[in-house]
């Protein structure tokens, strides 16, 4: 049994159409039709215990309805989902006691209060022991350098300041499973970089599962060897992060450094993209070549000094998945499913 099981989820809205008279006014006091707009569109996965998953997709995919459903917010209109063996909309309470949640928009701290008071709370509403609440709060100071904002009310806490603060309240009571909503938004290279070590280290060290939804795909390359993609509420593609680059990245760039000056530096089934003395930039799609065959290529014409193999931004990868319609709800199905052997924390 994976520890969440996502079967044939979906989840239906319905939305009133306002009818208008012949003069225009709104008319709809006595009957009321309605359309429906599906969020969420019959989406299967599973995750293993100590995973660390990326949810992605452009606004109105479905993101963020699957999460509320995952969290117990919302109940589906189809489908099953199994979180830790519980049902999250059945069994709210226990559930909630076992999950950790983090929206990058909203903070679960309490405005008025200094942070040290607001995660005081916390262990009385999850009923942590004292001894254990205390290490875990000298350990989430040290990672998350929290010691000198934990009498500052929330209010007045800068934006990365808030989002340490939200991590550390989130985790207090060792959840078994973290979902993160846009959690480095808005923040500076210092604050997400502080940020994606913390969630490396408590993944590591605790094995607790993050599932990551965010448009911030930096955060993606940095933390999840593991991509699902939703659009218009289906499930697109769920798999390595390295499978998705290797299928969609397109074209890739081997950056070059001569040892010498060369007059023709053209290779065979690569373009020339830029020339700055005796660095060269070519550019290769990797379905027609290999980049062990045009660095063999390049090796027996010329003397080089340095070379470097440049994948495509993640960014671009998915862009591009997205604009180009390269992946069909149809194809996705097709797709062998992922290996679901968990790692080892």
């Amino acid at each position: 049994m994976s520890f969440i099981e996502v079967r044939a989820l979906s989840k239906v809205f319905k939305i009133a159409k306002h009818r208008r008279g012949a003069l225009g006014a709104l008319c709809n006091l006595t009957t009321r039709a309605y359309t429906e707009v599906r969020a969420v569109d019959g989406i299967s996965f599973d995750i293993q215990q100590g995973e660390l998953v990326g949810y992605l997709g452009p606004n109105g995919a479905g993101k963020s309805t699957t999460i509320k459903m995952l969290t117990g917010i919302l109940a589906p209109s189809g489908g099953d989902v199994s979180v830790a063996g519980l049902v999250p909309w059945r069994q709210r309470v226990a559930h909630t006691r076992r999950i950790g949640v983090v929206f990058g928009q909203r903070t679960s701290l309490w405005w008025d209060l200094p942070v040290v008071e607001s995660f005081d709370l916390l262990r009385h509403i999850y009923k942590v022991p004292h001894d254990r609440f205390r290490n875990n709060l000298k350990r989430f100071e040290d990672l998350l350098e929290l010691r000198p904002f934990f009498n500052t009310p929330v209010r007045s806490l800068s934006l990365g300041q808030r989002m340490r603060a939200d991590l550390a309240a989130a985790l207090l009571h060792d959840p078994q499973v973290v979902f993160l909503d846009e959690p480095t938004i808005g923040l500076d290279v210092v604050a997400k970089e502080r940020i994606r070590s913390f969630i490396q280290e408590v993944n590591a060290r605790q094995g607790v599962t993050f599932i990551l939804t965010t448009h911030d795909l930096g955060d993606v390359q940095k933390l999840c060897g593991r991509v699902m993609l939703i659009d218009h509420g289906k499930l697109l593609f769920d798999g390595p992060l390295k499978e998705l680059q290797a299928r969609f990245g397109g074209e890739r760039e081997v950056v070059v450094d001569f040892s010498q000056d060369y007059d023709d530096v053209t290779v065979e089934g690569a373009t020339l993209v830029s020339r700055q003395g005796q660095q060269v930039t070519y550019r290769f799609s990797r379905h027609a070549l290999r980049a062990s065959q045009l660095i063999q290529q390049l090796s027996q014409r010329f003397q080089l000094a340095d070379l470097t193999v440049r994948e495509p931004e993640v960014e671009h990868t998915i862009r591009r998945i997205y604009e180009e319609k390269l992946l069909t709800p149809d194809e996705a199905a097709s797709q062998e499913a992922p290996s679901q052997e968990a790692p080892q924390p």
